[in-house]
């Protein structure tokens, strides 16, 4: 699978609740750093976005997708939106993937 498909697939499976499609698209020792915490461990990451995260009627649109040069690094810029379709924050993610599946994520708001 492309990263870019990786990717893509990565948001459609959150917004989705497709936790078995999210945890097949990540690593084992897959790391989210974000501002507030960060989570290690590919079951921990699904556990979280399953059982503990706030709010789970979000929507992550996507505004603008790149790919470094080698093919590993997708950047990610969107905003993420509540239920009733309000801006809840704005999102710069760097995923990292490998043979495995996306390896990383660093997520940034504003």
């Amino acid at each position: 699978m492309e990263s870019r498909d990786a990717v893509r697939g990565y948001y459609d499976a959150i917004d989705g609740g497709d936790y078995d499609r999210l945890h097949a698209l990540l690593a084992p020792g897959f790391v989210q750093e974000r501002p507030d915490r960060t989570l290690a461990g590919r079951d921990e990451f699904v556990r979280f976005m399953r059982d503990e995260r706030p709010r789970t009627d979000t929507e992550h649109v996507v505004e603008t997708m790149g790919v470094s040069g080698d093919g590993k690094t997708v950047f990610a810029r969107g905003r993420l939106l509540g239920g009733d379709g309000e801006t809840l924050f704005g999102f710069v993610d760097v995923h990292r993937v490998g043979a495995e599946g996306i390896e990383s994520l660093a997520t940034y708001t504003d």
